[in-house]
């Protein structure tokens, strides 16, 4: 195999599979990146088993074949050579020798015969605008357990209607749930449900971010695999297995007490107050007083801080504890300038949402309460 490509296109394209290639594996194979040549295109392919991806660039062939060599070796010397063209050729011991310019490399690779064969995408359920589909991720990834333990909530449920789609993610404490119209998914005759990891959800959002802005996804899949499709990129995910809890049943149904605040300044009063609390419950008490909000911490170590925040809330006084963390992953992913706190009392979930206009979605974060 020989062929040339501008190392602008082959940087991009290896930059992508890194975060798929497996680091640290007792199977060598999985390390590298697959290579291979064929018409005016080469295709790079990566994968951990779990988890694999497929993306191409122009190139020019002199010699269709494949070939396969350390991904993460290739990425960091290829982006030392110098803008231009970069000619590689696979010699017969499977070895790779670069030229670029004046510089001659040659990097050790492994046979094509003992890498993974990637399943086949099948027909595609439906076509997802990426900007709401990483939208939607990055409202839900956060809420996702990082136990392995409960491997059922190491991702996000995907939910696809012919009306729209719903993520949901959950760790046990928290949830949140988005639910967005478009997409076209007309052809669906009933509701498509898988589990997506978590691993999977930010290399698709890496994927988001090189598309345009009114690109789409085609999404398909089968009995074991999502398929997300992006332009001339393949991303594939084993799906998780499990049952998924009933999400349904922790939505809260109703409020009888709401707060509306100014969303920078409630963000910037947990974050100042939360230096002073326990470093492993994170915990802080927010107190909901007429026209106001008041948020305290302390620790015997640390010491102890109090700020209060105006607010829109009419309610009876209200004492509740909070994980600061939890609250400040929602407040850093929404856009919006004002958010709402829906109560029903200090032993029940509290619910936030994004108050105000501009919003085009429902967006809901549910945090069980803490006791302090």
């Amino acid at each position: 195999m020989e062929f040339t490509v501008s190392k602008a296109d082959l940087v991009r394209e290896l930059s992508l599979s890194q975060g798929v290639v497996e680091k640290k594996t007792t199977i060598p194979i999985l390390s590298n990146v697959l290579l291979e040549a064929a018409g005016d295109r080469l295709t790079l392919t990566a994968t951990d088993l779990e988890l694999g991806i497929r993306c191409s660039c122009p190139a020019r062939v002199k010699k269709e074949g494949s070939g396969t060599v350390p991904a993460r070796k290739l990425l960091d010397y290829v982006r030392l050579l110098p803008e231009g063209d970069v000619n590689m050729k696979f010699l017969e011991n499977h070895w790779a020798s670069i030229t670029c310019g004046r510089s001659r490399t040659r990097i050790a690779g492994m046979s094509r015969e003992s890498f993974p064969e990637l399943p086949q995408m099948p027909e595609p359920l439906a076509q997802i605008p990426v900007r709401i589909l990483s939208s939607m991720i990055a409202r839900t990834s956060f809420a996702i357990s990082m136990e392995e333990s409960r491997f059922t909530l190491n991702g996000a449920l995907l939910l696809m209607r012919p009306e729209g789609m719903t993520m949901v993610a959950t760790d046990g404490h928290r949830l949140a749930f988005v639910q967005a119209a478009g997409g076209e998914n007309a052809s669906l005759e009933q509701t498509f449900r898988a589990l997506v990891p978590k691993k999977a959800m930010g290399e698709l959002v890496k994927l988001a971010e090189g598309a345009d802005a009114d690109a789409k996804a085609i999404l398909a899949g089968d009995d074991n695999h999502l398929y997300f499709q992006l332009g001339e990129r393949l991303l594939i995910t084993r799906k998780l297995t499990g049952n998924f809890p009933d999400y349904e049943r922790v939505l809260p149904k109703d409020h009888s007490i709401v707060a509306t605040l100014q969303k920078d300044e409630i963000r910037a009063a947990i974050e100042r107050v939360a230096q002073f609390a326990d470093e492993r419950s994170r915990a802080i008490r927010v107190q909901f007083t007429k026209g106001e909000v008041r948020i305290f911490s302390s620790s015997v170590e640390m010491g102890e801080s109090e700020e209060s925040v105006p607010g829109e809330y009419s309610g009876p006084d209200l004492e509740i504890g909070f994980n600061a963390q939890y609250l400040l992953d929602f407040l850093r992913a929404i856009p919006q300038d004002h958010v709402a706190f829906e109560l029903k009392d200090q032993k029940s979930a509290g619910e936030l949402r994004p108050a105000g206009e501009n919003i085009t979605d429902q967006y809901r974060y549910v945090v069980m309460p803490m006791r302090i």
